[in-house]
Parts: structure tokens; sequence; C-alpha cells
């Protein structure tokens, strides 16, 4: 049985997904705590990308009190596998990280042939381009927040045309759109 490969992303209404804490602060609803709550559940390995790494590492395992807990506790003790050309493995120092030897893709499709939950890609828009374009990614959620950010770069930037079946939406109180895609059948 293959391992689930799910992502998940906020983005604006004019397609920025960088630096989304620059726009969506004030539309981060009790239904998008939910959302992520849920989607962390059965998670035993997470993807990140360098950028991702080097912002996160300096943060969460700082974060382990109050409203940012029940995250931290997750991010801190599921193994996360780094996607770098530039890092080596003794820069990483965040506990239960390694790096990915050798091509994303591969090391992908070898960790979704294993035993374990889900695979969760955090962050790291362009580990999930990659994925989506070589249909390793078997659910992917879009939080679209109502707001234009002006500025930034987009998800598929770049990217290759690819296919996806729309799974499900939900709005919540604040106007988000949780739009969860799947790979396009056939």
């Amino acid at each position: 049985m293959s391992r689930t490969v799910i992502a998940a992303l906020f983005q604006s209404l004019d397609g920025i997904a960088s630096d989304p804490f620059n726009f969506q602060f004030d539309s981060f609803d009790q239904e998008m705590g939910e959302w992520m709550t849920t989607a962390i559940g059965g998670v035993d390995d997470c993807l990140l990308g360098r950028v991702t790494y080097q912002e996160w590492e300096g943060y969460w395992p700082n974060h382990t009190k109050g409203e940012d807990a029940p995250f931290a506790d997750f991010i801190n003790s599921t193994p996360k596998h780094i996607a770098s050309t530039t890092l080596s493995q003794a820069d990483l120092s965040w506990e239960n990280s390694t790096l990915i030897q050798g091509e994303l893709v591969d090391f992908v499709r070898e960790l979704k042939a294993g035993d374990g939950g889900k695979i969760a890609v955090e962050g790291s828009m362009s580990i999930v381009r990659q994925l989506v374009e070589a249909n390793l990614v078997d659910e992917l959620t879009v939080a679209i927040h109502p707001v234009v950010a002006g500025s930034g770069r987009s998800l598929f930037e770049g990217g290759t045309t690819t296919r996806l079946e729309l799974k499900d939406v939900q709005r919540t109180s604040k106007g988000n759109l949780l739009a969860t895609y799947g790979p396009f059948p056939g």
C-alpha cells in the first residue's frame, strides 16, 4: 500500500504564495486552525526545502508553549527530510532533520512506497511544484485568503501544465477558501 503525500499552502487572490505572513494575519480564523490541526493528524514524515528549513529551525524549537504548542510539538518531533543542494547534514541542527541524498522525486517515490502514515510537505513551494508535476501529491490544499498581496511569487510560477481534480472546498467565517485538489484521473 502506498503512503499518501499531502501539501498545503496559503495563497492570496492574486496567486501569491510566498511570505504568507505578510497577508494572512487578519483572515486567519478558527476554521483554518481546525483544518491545520486535522491536516497534521497521521503524518509520520515531513518534507521541507532549504528556505523553509532555515526559517523554521530558528522559530519552532523555541515556541513550545501557548497557542503554538500543538504545531511545535508536531514539527519538532516528526522526522524532517530536507531538500537542499547547498546545505550539508552538518548544517542541520534541528532535531529529527536529515538531508535528502540524491534526487527529490526519487526520494519521495521510495518514501511513499515504504511503510508509515502520511508524508507532509511543509511550506516549500518548489518542492510542492516538483511533486505535483511528478504526480506524487495525493492531496494539495490551497488556502486562498480574501486579499490581493500585490507582489511575491506564485506556487506554479515557471511550472508545466498539470491537470488536477477538485476534491473539496470549504469557506471559512472570514472568507478563506480551502480548496483541496488531487491528481486528475486518467
